[in-house]
């Protein structure tokens, strides 16, 4: 671990979530007993795998140095108003204009947006899963290997193993992205270059790229009633020309205007 952190991050962060995955697919299925409610408390996992896994291989390979580095990135909110406008606001807008090219060019709505009644307890439980998510990929992961490669390679690497962590959700019942995996991947890779522009603008605060995570994760059961479902062809396509603005406007080397941020 010391010698690899972020390939054993890897094959920790997938080998816990996928416990997690692989139990809400197969007990979707009604195959027993992964349909005991005992047996779906296993889906714990799938949340707090990359954080559980980004801790482990600090303490191994860094000791409490490391964890102390996973906690600033916690607790540093202190980045400016603007930074938590975009992250909020930001779905939203992605949102938006996913719906209005999609009635622009009067595409089917292939995937609705989902219906359901959103509690404070739900909201809690969202930003608790996106934060665990977050402490790994972003607050462990990126930093180490924008050590290496500038912001859009690193950011490929972070996005597409992303894209892969969910693999086993295609076969959930009822999740969308069993319907369209290879856009979900393309939107899911996309996505990463945000994530990216806001954690290195803000000087790698993994609590706003956890909140830009959990508006984008809510923001579509909010906005039902306005916005009832988008393409998702148009969803991939909003994501592909935001990463070109991106990458035109700030540079490969950091995807933002401050210096990419990096640990050894």
């Amino acid at each position: 671990m010391r010698k690899y952190p972020v390939a054993w991050f890897y094959i920790l962060a997938f080998g816990i979530s996928w416990i997690g995955m692989i139990s809400a697919a197969l007990g979707s299925h009604g195959i027993a007993p992964f349909d005991r409610p005992y047996v779906q408390l296993l889906t714990i996992f799938y949340a707090v795998g990359p954080a559980l896994s980004a801790l482990i291989v600090s303490q191994v390979a860094d000791g409490k140095t490391g964890v102390k580095e996973l906690d600033k990135g916690l607790i540093k909110w202190r980045v400016g108003l603007v930074w938590y406008i975009v992250a909020l606001l930001g779905p939203v807008v992605l949102l938006i204009t996913a719906q209005v090219v999609t009635k622009l060019l009067r595409l089917p709505v292939t995937i609705a947006v989902p219906q359901s009644n959103l509690s404070f307890f739900a909201f809690v439980i969202n930003f608790l899963a996106t934060t665990c998510e977050e402490i790994g990929w972003r607050g462990f992961a990126l930093p180490r290997l924008q050590k290496q490669y500038n912001a859009l390679t690193a950011t490929l690497i972070v996005g597409m193993l992303w894209g892969l962590w969910h693999l086993p959700l295609i076969f959930l019942v009822g999740q969308p992205m069993s319907e369209f995996p290879f856009l979900w991947f393309i939107i899911i890779v996309t996505n990463a270059f945000i994530y990216t522009w806001i954690y290195n603008s803000t000087k790698g605060s993994i609590l706003l790229v956890a909140l830009f995570h959990g508006a984008l994760n809510i923001a579509p059961n909010i906005f039902s009633a306005f916005i009832p479902g988008v393409s998702p062809i148009v969803d991939a396509l909003v994501n592909c020309v935001v990463v070109i603005i991106l990458i035109a406007v700030f540079g490969k080397t950091n995807l933002s205007h401050r210096k990419r941020v990096y640990v050894d």
